[in-house]
């Protein structure tokens, strides 16, 4: 495996830890599973986790629906009703958790509604505390995709959930518990975006790892417990900074510059060696 020189500055947009929750959707191969005579195909939903700085974070599903319709009140279509409770920490790096699945008809899906319930939960230093989402409890969670179903061809579509801004700390005055979900969610389609992956050594560093464009930290993960291995996904074509912050203190931070990302592939940046500390 490739080994990455690495320098050691921090940028100075490297502020905050992000998660993602990701929806795996219109999942296949070059033909439908499922499909059948009239035009039809299979939809499936697939959960999916980049880590946030949380020990454990439960998200409550009840119900996930798609929209053919112009009118937002009408033609959604039920993908599945899990009445589950996930926890996001879980599924990570590649993990996966199925949602469920559906055959829908050929057309435009231009929106997808996630419902959630009130059992959601963060425990953070081992305390435990409910998450509140009035809004998506009443409505759901809606997000356009504009998804062309047609049948033999297979659509994939990821909602990255950005959990350093939708895990929000209240005031005193929002009631007894310190914490309130806001969920803030990115649509994009695979065919789209592109994957940075890797493994830094050693993995006992511990190590957050974050894709930068620009000014912006597009997306972050946690590298692997055992093989300090790691994979960022969603991100746009573009040239990115990669940066690893280690948790343990007796390492370096490092960055990898001019990482280019390319649409549909995965830019294998192979082992990050960190520095001890100086």
């Amino acid at each position: 495996m490739e080994r990455q020189k690495v320098a050691t500055n921090r940028p100075a947009v490297f502020t905050t830890m992000s998660m993602a929750l990701m929806l795996f959707l219109f999942t296949g191969c070059d033909q439908w599973i499922g499909s059948s005579s009239d035009g039809s195909g299979t939809m499936e939903v697939i959960l999916h986790d980049n880590p946030g700085d949380y020990e454990e974070l439960w998200i409550d599903v009840q119900r996930v629906e798609v929209n053919n319709q112009e009118d937002e009140e009408s033609g959604w279509v039920v993908i599945n009703e899990p009445q589950e409770r996930y926890n996001l920490l879980e599924l990570v790096n590649g993990a996966q958790e199925v949602l469920g699945e559906a055959e829908l008809e050929e057309g435009t899906y231009r929106q997808i509604r996630l419902i959630l319930g009130d059992d959601n939960e963060l425990v953070v230093n081992g305390e435990s505390y409910p998450l509140q989402t009035p809004s998506a409890q009443q409505s759901g969670l809606k997000l356009n995709i504009d998804a062309q179903i047609t049948a033999g061809i297979t659509y994939t579509v990821y909602l990255d959930f950005d959990a350093s801004r939708s895990i929000v700390k209240k005031g005193q005055s929002q009631g007894p518990y310190p914490y309130l979900l806001k969920p803030v969610i990115r649509a994009y389609t695979q065919a789209e975006t592109g994957i940075i992956s890797g493994a830094v050594e050693p993995a006992e560093a511990d190590p957050w790892i974050y894709a930068i464009a620009g000014e912006d930290t597009v997306a972050s993960t946690r590298g692997e417990e055992n093989t300090g291995e790691f994979m960022l996904m969603g991100l746009p074509e573009d040239v990115y900074t990669v940066a690893v912050d280690p948790a343990s203190e007796d390492f370096s931070e490092a960055l990898i510059e001019d990482v280019e990302v390319f649409a549909g592939e995965e830019t294998d940046l192979g082992t990050i060696e960190l520095e001890p500390a100086e």
